[in-house]
């Protein structure tokens, strides 16, 4: 595929079915003979210049920098899916999508917390808000679901909520790792202004995140084991994965599963083997309100 041609071919068509009405813009004075914007509203609109926009149309060879797509996917109202596609024609790799507002979790995903009973199960975003937890893993992590709805926050449990201290019992390195996924989050989503808010908060609230978060470690955890010790059910172990829903990739589903038989001995008195229905709410500090 010619790939030059095709992002020539990709930005006129994405021109053509836009109108000044779409974008509430006053019309121009002269008939259009075309359908669409013309070239000089999708430059006025982007930044760049006309005789830019009519070369990238015709395909003679240009090599935009993300800056530009990033402008030009704006100026065109592109959906995720559509600005993803245009950093690929262009060869360059695209820019996080925008990071997605603090709220509910999507029903679908919802249900699907609660439908993967009895393994703990829980949906967090990119922040590790908890925006959705089965019974399982509220009860094994410490019944948090009693707590201000925003304090639903991973790391915000572990760093700064006394009874979590010895909840991990490697806690040093689940709690490098945490922060080593949230810096990956961070770089990549530059404009998250609540991400921003986490980690100032953290960083002002706790040494120990301080300490961490200057190593500059960067890793995405996919999956994992940890070991854990309950204060009431007492030590445990479990492997945990990390997946991603295509159509919704800054939520994560984080699945428990026992690593042993004494460890799922533990769960199940924790859960007496019964599911109920998924818990699920705003998640994030009182500033996103």
């Amino acid at each position: 595929m010619d790939l030059t041609h095709e992002l020539a071919v990709f930005l006129r068509t994405r021109r053509e079915r836009l109108t000044p009405r779409d974008l509430a813009r006053p019309p121009h004075g002269r008939p259009r003979r075309t359908p669409g914007l013309r070239r000089e509203e999708v430059a006025e609109l982007a930044g760049v210049s006309v005789d830019y926009v009519v070369r990238l149309e015709q395909g003679r060879g240009l090599r935009p920098s993300a800056e530009v797509l990033d402008a030009l996917a704006r100026a065109l109202r592109l959906n995720d899916d559509e600005r993803v596609y245009l950093f690929d024609l262009a060869r360059q790799r695209p820019v996080s999508r925008p990071p997605s507002a603090t709220g509910r979790a999507p029903s679908p995903l919802a249900r699907l917390v609660h439908d993967l009973s009895p393994l703990p199960c829980m949906l967090v975003d990119h922040r590790f808000d908890i925006l959705a937890a089965n019974r399982e893993m509220t009860r094994l992590m410490l019944d948090f679901d009693r707590l201000p709805v925003e304090q639903h926050n991973t790391l915000r449990l572990c760093i700064l909520r006394p009874e979590y201290r010895g909840f991990w019992r490697d806690r040093e390195m689940v709690v490098r790792e945490c922060i080593a996924d949230l810096r990956a989050a961070w770089a990549a989503r530059p404009d998250d202004a609540f991400l921003d808010e986490l980690i100032t908060e953290l960083t002002s609230g706790s040494e120990e995140f301080a300490r961490l978060w200057a190593r500059n470690d960067v890793k995405v955890n996919g999956r994992g084991h940890k070991r854990l010790l309950h204060p009431t059910a007492g030590p445990l172990s479990v492997d945990y994965e990390v997946l991603n829903p295509l159509g919704d990739p800054d939520r994560r589903l984080v699945i428990y599963r026992a690593s042993d038989p004494a460890s799922q001995a533990v769960l199940d008195a924790l859960t007496d083997g019964a599911a109920t229905p998924v818990r699920d709410g705003v998640a994030g500090g009182t500033s996103r309100r």
